[in-house]
């Protein structure tokens, strides 16, 4: 038996509802919820199999999507973020108590800064972008996956309908070398 990739996969993809508005994200706490407010969909949501995304229990691949950082507000106990590393790219801001990641923001220059990264599952609402393909799917070895099992973790994002890439997308991996090419002035 193929493993669990993660909820929103597992069964078939439900696609996303044309012009979303948009909707809260919440954390896992019982009481006082962190509540982020999104306005309109996400873009380029994806399974990610990086060792840095948070994953629901029992799930191999998270799953996240982008969003302009001028559509991401902290609508309600913000007290209760904390970023996780200082110094990585993307500066993940996760819940004190439960540990979900809410959103992740990049400051430093960088071709995706100006959006943020957020997990829909942590909505209520119904309708947000479908995932669009599966990154840094072997990444998943360095945690622990068995490497003899990756041909049936491929196969399952293919029975979906997602194309699985050992990077990101390579309209996302031709931002990435169009951005380095400006910074080195060879565009």
């Amino acid at each position: 038996m193929a493993p669990s990739l993660h909820p929103l996969i597992d069964n078939g993809l439900t696609k996303g509802a044309e012009n979303f508005p948009g909707g809260k994200l919440y954390c896992h706490c019982a009481d006082r919820k962190v509540e982020v407010t999104l306005k309109g969909n996400v873009l380029h949501n994806h399974a990610c199999g990086c060792s840095q995304c948070w994953k629901p229990a029992g799930a191999l691949f998270a799953v996240i999507g982008v969003i302009p950082v001028d559509n991401v507000s902290v609508t309600a106990n913000q007290d209760k973020l904390t970023v996780l590393d200082k110094n990585a790219t993307i500066l993940r801001h996760a819940c004190k108590q439960c540990g979900v990641h809410l959103y992740g923001r990049i400051e430093k220059e960088h071709a995706f800064k100006g959006l943020d990264f957020v997990h829909v599952e942590l909505s209520n609402e119904k309708g947000w972008q479908e995932p669009q393909f599966a990154a840094f799917v072997s990444s998943v070895i360095e945690q622990g996956f068995p490497p003899d099992k990756m041909d049936e973790v491929r196969s399952k994002f293919k029975s979906v309908g997602l194309e699985t890439y050992d990077a990101l997308s390579p309209p996302l991996m031709d931002a990435l070398a169009t951005f380095t090419a400006k910074r080195l002035q060879k565009l």
